[in-house]
C-alpha cells in the first residue's frame, strides 16, 4: 500500500536547478556552515577512510571539507538531482531516494542539509548503512527541530487574522531522540544525534525570504496551498515577525537548527554494551552508599 507524499520532489529538483544556475551572492551561508561542522568532526577522529562519498553537492563545499580534512583518500562528489556545473562536473548525479552503491562498498558517506527532504528517511538510512564497509562510518547534517520557528509562527498568525485558516508552509523537522531512534532502526551501531543552534539576523522578513528562495528552499510540501498567498498575508507576517522577533537595533532573528548525525557500520572490533548482570560491582558500591533490600 503506497502512502501520500509528504514532499513534492519534483518541485524540490526545479527550485534546486534554479538556485544553482542563478546563485546569489552570501545566500550559500547554511552550506558553508554545515561543511566546516562535519570538517571539524572528521577532524576529531583518529582514523582515515579510503573513499568517501559527498551525498549532495551543491556548492561542493562538503567535497572541499573532505579533502581538507586530510582524513580522506578519494572522494566521489554525488550531487541531487542536476550537476552543479559552478563547482566542476561531479562523478554522479542521484537521488538520495534510491542510492545506487553496491553493498559494502564505501568507507564514508556524508550527507549535508539534504535528508530533511526526504519521504522516506528511515529508508534511505538503511541504504547507507548497507553501502558502507564494516566499521564505516557515516555522518549526516539535517535542518532539525525549531529551524525557522519565527518564520513558522509569523505566518500562522498573519494567516489566521487575514485568511481565517491556515496552511503548510514550513517543513516538520525531527527532535534528536527521534532521529537517534532512526539510526539504531536502520542498523547503525554507536548512534549519536545532537543539536546545535545557528542564529542569522535579517533587516526585514523579507530579506530572509529571498535568501530562502535563492537556496531553493522555499515551501516544498506536496500538501502546501497552491493559491497566491494574498500581498496582506505577508505584510503581516512581516508586522507579527517585527513585533516578536526584533533585536534592539531593529532586526530580526531566524533560527536555523542543525540536527548532527553519526553512526558506523557494524564490526566486531566495535565496543559492545555489556550483557545485563555481568557487572561485578553494585551501583551502591559505585556511589559509597549502602545498598537498602525492601
Amino acid at each position: 500500500m503506497s502512502h501520500p507524499s509528504l514532499f513534492d520532489r519534483s518541485l524540490i529538483m526545479q527550485r534546486r536547478k534554479k538556485a544553482l544556475a542563478k546563485p546569489v551572492a552570501g545566500a550559500d551561508f547554511l552550506l558553508k556552515a554545515a561543511a566546516q561542522d562535519l570538517e571539524d568532526r572528521l577532524m576529531m577522529l583518529s582514523r582515515s577512510f579510503e573513499t568517501a562519498v559527498d551525498l549532495g553537492g551543491h556548492g561542493n563545499y562538503t567535497t572541499e571539507a573532505l579533502r581538507n580534512s586530510g582524513k580522506v583518500q578519494r572522494v566521489i562528489r554525488a550531487d541531487l538531482f542536476t550537476p552543479d556545473q559552478n563547482s566542476g562536473t561531479p562523478d554522479l548525479v542521484i537521488d538520495d531516494a534510491v542510492l545506487p552503491f553496491a553493498e559494502q562498498s564505501v568507507d564514508l558517506i556524508v550527507s549535508s542539509l539534504n535528508l530533511q527532504l526526504l519521504d522516506d528517511l528511515p529508508g534511505t538510512l538503511v541504504q547507507i548503512r548497507r553501502a558502507l564497509k564494516p566499521d564505516g562510518l557515516f555522518l549526516g547534517l539535517l535542518l532539525g527541530t525549531d529551524s525557522l520557528i519565527e518564520l513558522r509562527d509569523s505566518f500562522m498568525r498573519a494567516e489566521m487574522e487575514v485568511t481565517g485558516g491556515v496552511s503548510p508552509r514550513v517543513i516538520p523537522f525531527a527532535d534528536t531522540r527521534d532521529l537517534g531512534g532512526l539510526l539504531q532502526r536502520a542498523g547503525f551501531a554507536l548512534p549519536v544525534a545532537d543539536l546545535d543552534k545557528l542564529t542569522v539576523r535579517y533587516d526585514t522578513l523579507f530579506d530572509l525570504i529571498k535568501d530562502l528562495r535563492a537556496m531553493g528552499a522555499t515551501n516544498p510540501l506536496a500538501e502546501r496551498s497552491k493559491r497566491f498567498t494574498p500581498r496582506a498575508v505577508f505584510m503581516k507576517a512581516a508586522e507579527h515577525y517585527a513585533q516578536n522577533y526584533r533585536d534592539e537595533d531593529g532586526r530580526i532573528r531566524a533560527t536555523f537548527t542543525f540536527a548532527s548525525l553519526s553512526g558506523w557500520a557494524p564490526h566486531e572490533s566495535q565496543q559492545k554494551p555489556l550483557r545485563p548482570g555481568s557487572a561485578k560491582q553494585s551501583l551502591a558500591a559505585a556511589l559509597g552508599t549502602v545498598e537498602k533490600k525492601v
